[in-house]
């Protein structure tokens, strides 16, 4: 049996080699979207680089700088500070309980006096790390035993529960969701997936209570939104008339009038798709969602040339939480669930969600390139 993480037989990748083995289409396509994003919200502050547009372009170049050096390390250093990085995690969402700042009714960020971030948002990516590592040193019969799979359900719903308490919602049916996702990935089976979902089912209308007024609103707003269009409903109906108004080919860069009149609300975060649907029309917002579904398939692809477990594992884990942020905004947006403030990926503005949605592609970048290197399944610090 192979101890450790590093095998000495096995030779390092100069950074000219991992340079030219870098997914150079994968950084492209991050690139064109990061653009289109900067490009929108020029467009929503009345065609200026002010308030959105400059900080969101200096805030995507830092953040691409960080995913390339992300990209330069070891898949191995990943698996080593998995579980560190999930305890920084879970210390940082005690802490915004302690020390966190409220806005917008909820209690969800830290202010590190440089920088303002919100923990919830890097968890996404530490939990993924963590579960990677768990399963990674287990055998697929190993992990049909439903007490080896108790671990890996705590390490989620402890992060889950502290969200709740923010209180942020989406964010906590992302974790669950992506988490889902990488139990399936790691070899748990179906049926274990169908008797959780039955009892989370039978489990609603206890949960209905425990919801704020805010949120149980949101829901009552999904099913009727024409019961308060000045109110609750205020939003999705706007957004819906903005999208409709688009067409095909959209009113223009710059002309949108939903957006350029200030009826659309949150124009530069949750609704930024719309921004687009109406400005360009659906074929600039089919463009958008062709670029994201490049995105996804490059990170499956990435999944499926692992040569090692964890390294197959974290590019499902990081591809289907980009996938979640994508389909949950636009579902959002365009009325086909309820608006649970989840942004459009490196798109809407905002500084903790593009960088770690940027350490996500870089950590998924860092598999590509050592996408050949084995790593054994039993390891011991």
């Amino acid at each position: 049996m192979v101890t450790g993480y590093w095998q000495p037989s096995e030779p390092r990748l100069s950074l000219l080699e991992k340079l030219r083995m870098l997914n150079w289409g994968f950084v492209m396509l991050i690139v064109m979207i990061g653009a289109i994003g900067v490009a929108l919200l020029y467009s929503a502050g009345g065609l200026s680089w002010e308030p959105w547009a400059s900080r969101q372009l200096i805030r995507f170049i830092a953040g691409m700088g960080v995913m390339l050096v992300l990209a330069m390390i070891d898949v191995r250093f990943w698996l080593k500070v998995a579980y560190l990085g999930y305890a920084v995690g879970l210390v940082m969402l005690v802490a915004v309980e302690i020390m966190g700042q409220v806005g917008m009714g909820a209690q969800r960020w830290i202010d590190l006096g440089v920088i303002v971030i919100q923990p919830s948002e890097l968890m996404k990516i530490a939990l993924v790390l963590a579960l990677a590592r768990y399963f990674h040193t287990r055998t697929t019969e190993e992990i049909h035993r439903p007490v080896v799979l108790i671990p890996p359900i705590l390490m989620v719903l402890l992060p889950v529960a502290l969200v709740l308490l923010q209180p942020n919602l989406g964010t906590a049916m992302l974790l669950l969701l992506g988490s889902a996702a990488l139990f399936f990935a790691a070899g748990v089976r179906l049926w274990k997936f169908v008797v959780v979902s039955l009892a989370g089912l039978a489990m609603l209308p206890i949960g209905w209570q425990f919801l704020h007024d805010y949120q149980k609103q949101r829901v009552l707003t999904f099913l009727n939104p024409g019961s308060d269009p000045l109110g609750a409903g205020y939003n999705i109906l706007q957004s819906q008339i903005a999208l409709g108004s688009g067409g095909m080919f959209g009113k223009g860069f710059g002309l949108g009038t939903q957006s350029q009149l200030m009826f659309l609300p949150e124009k530069h975060t949750d609704f930024i798709f719309v921004v687009l649907a109406e400005e360009m029309g659906m074929a600039g917002a089919m463009l958008l969602l062709a670029l994201y579904a490049m995105v996804l398939a490059y990170g499956f692809v990435i999944a499926l040339s692992a040569r090692n477990q964890f390294g197959r594992l974290v590019a499902v884990g990081l591809t289907f939480a980009f996938f979640l942020y994508l389909f949950v905004n636009v579902a959002m947006v365009t009325g086909l669930i309820p608006v649970v403030g989840i942004p459009l990926p490196l798109v809407s503005y905002g500084g903790t969600a593009m960088l770690t949605l940027l350490i996500g592609c870089g950590i998924l970048l860092s598999v590509s390139v050592h996408r050949d290197t084995r790593i054994p399944r039993r390891i011991h610090d």
